[in-house]
């Protein structure tokens, strides 16, 4: 009877050890990384009583596999690890916006079947789902509606329609505008979705310009919208034109081999001319953008800053991560929350599976004699 139960205590154990494993891997882990994150000082931001900041939450490249390839383990596990992400993020940060800089989809370029992509986006609304105090606004990637030749007025207007989204928009919140661009379009080649996109994005540049005179003078500017006098934030998905990633360093910027690798204008990143447009329309306080799956800051012109988002999913990446920034009408603060490492999960996972024979052999090696 002693041997009897000493073999059911021990098998307790076992299974509790197991089970404690897997709930430290799979759901507080996420709890630990991300309680380490916070949101920049806001003190450093303020300037003056009464100037209203805001918190908002960035991250890129999703990429929810469809049903066209990806294995079935894979998409399981991939989302598992971004709404666990996600959620644990909402709840510990408490953004009042969250932006996802396009490529939500993997398969949004090439889906056709109706019932696919209702399937992809039933389960991006599950994954990304958000109290009703959280704003989440989502932009347009080359995996939503395909790279430039891909793309047409369907693709787009599905995209657009289910996320409320324009290929070109100002948003502002608490006296920052943000620049919403769909740089698919930025292609510059005329075609009647580029045309559409640069004319809106010209007439919005007037209505900043409009915005920033006390006593406008022209006579347009009666006809325009109100916007905050701020220069804007522009996000996008496609970087600004850089030639490589030769300059980017830190934890999270691309591995040291591919650095060097020159980028395709169109492909990689924006054209020269559609970036200088934007710049010299715009005059950004700053631009975040994705694409590259990899961390990057990057200075234009000597003065206007760029970031590259890394991907958010670990799908692409070994640590992904999201920026957390806080914005005043005078300034700005930003700070990046980096995940847990997969290859740390991973290893635990090998660790726990090389201990649990070791112990059941030691358990049987103790109890030899009573067998």
């Amino acid at each position: 009877m002693t041997v009897l139960n000493g073999r059911r205590a021990f098998a307790i154990l076992l299974v509790l050890s197991v089970s404690c494993v897997f709930i430290f891997c799979e759901y507080l882990i996420y709890f630990i990384v991300i309680l380490q994150c916070s949101w920049p000082e806001t003190k450093h931001v303020e300037r003056g009583e009464g100037v209203p900041t805001l918190n908002a939450l960035f991250l890129s490249d999703t990429h929810l596999l469809g049903a066209i390839s990806g294995h079935w383990f894979d998409k399981l596990r991939r989302e598992w690890q971004m709404e666990r992400a996600f959620q644990t993020a909402l709840s510990l940060l408490q953004p009042e916006v969250v932006f996802i800089l396009g490529d939500v989809f993997d398969e949004g370029k090439c889906s056709s079947a109706k019932q696919d992509w209702e399937d992809d986006v039933r389960r991006f609304q599950w994954i990304f789902r958000h109290p009703n105090d959280t704003e989440l606004i989502v932009l347009i990637g080359n995996h939503d509606v395909g790279f430039h030749f891909e793309m047409n007025w369907e693709k787009l207007q599905r995209f657009e329609k289910v996320f409320n989204a324009n290929s070109a928009r100002i948003i502002t919140r608490k006296r920052v505008n943000f620049l919403l661009v769909n740089s698919v379009a930025m292609d510059g080649d005329g075609c009647p979705i580029c045309d559409a996109v640069e004319n809106e994005l010209f007439r919005l540049s007037e209505a900043l310009n409009c915005s920033k005179r006390s006593k406008p003078r022209k006579k347009h500017c009666s006809d325009t919208p109100p916007f905050s006098s701020t220069p804007p934030i522009i996000l996008q998905h496609y970087p600004l034109y850089r030639t490589s990633d030769v300059n980017c360093t830190g934890h999270d910027a691309a591995p040291p081999e591919k650095r060097h690798l020159q980028f395709t204008e169109q492909y990689d990143v924006l054209s020269q001319a559609a970036s200088h447009k934007l710049l010299w329309w715009f005059q950004p306080w700053l631009i975040l953008s994705g694409h590259t799956h990899s961390g990057c800051e990057v200075i234009h012109w000597d003065k206007y800053l760029e970031i590259s988002v890394p991907s958010f999913s670990w799908r692409n990446r070994n640590d992904p991560s999201f920026i957390l920034g806080t914005f005043s009408s005078a300034n700005f603060l930003l700070s990046k929350c980096f995940l847990p490492e997969e290859s740390s999960v991973i290893a635990i996972y090998c660790a726990s599976g090389m201990a649990v024979p070791l112990l059941v052999l030691l358990h049987f090696y103790l109890f030899k004699g009573s067998l």
